[in-house]
């Protein structure tokens, strides 16, 4: 049985979830998350908590039992604290600066990049360098986050680019002089 799915899904008291056959929605104080499930999972609201179950023992139903619960899970916690990813940027006259919701950066190429957010998502922007990407859906944030880092990776040799906050860039050496 799976160790994840075991587990049951505490739901804090300001948020409230309704189970329509496979479709579940979460309301919290952030905001309204809703998503259909696969059918071989089932799943109870127990008092405070959910419980999730297999209705067999199939494969699918198996390899399901888990991240059914763990998306269950991510939006609870999404409606109730939301999400956040760090990004940071570095490299001589790399910047970011937003123009109304719009994150535009400026990242060596010819042209300023924009973003546009996805609806739900918001950017803030701290010193220039350094972007939050916030939003209450994980995946949508953790999507969000990626595609603006990989407007510019960084680079090994110098470590330039946009990078997650605290992230290890594996650093090459130059050429090597006579």
């Amino acid at each position: 049985m799976s160790r994840i799915g075991k587990q049951p899904v505490a739901v804090p008291k300001a948020v409230t979830i309704t189970i329509d056959g496979q479709h579940v929605t979460v309301k919290g104080p952030k905001g309204e998350l809703a998503r259909e499930l696969p059918p071989e999972i089932a799943f109870v609201q127990e008092g405070e908590e959910i419980v999730v179950t297999r209705r067999n023992e199939s494969r699918n139903a198996r390899q399901r039992h888990g991240l059914v619960r763990t998306l269950i899970a991510n939006m609870v916690e999404g409606v109730s604290n939301g999400y956040q990813k760090k990004l940071e940027i570095q490299g001589v006259g790399y910047r970011a600066s937003l123009q109304g919701q719009k994150l535009v950066m400026a990242l060596g190429y010819s042209h300023p990049v924009e973003f546009e957010p996805p609806q739900g998502i918001q950017f803030a922007v701290e010193g220039n360098t350094n972007v939050t990407v916030s939003g209450i859906d994980k995946e949508i944030v953790g999507n969000t986050a990626a595609r603006v880092r990989a407007a510019r990776p960084p680079e090994p040799y110098k470590g330039k680019g946009v990078r997650y906050a605290g992230e290890q860039v594996r650093r090459k050496a130059g050429k090597a002089g006579k």
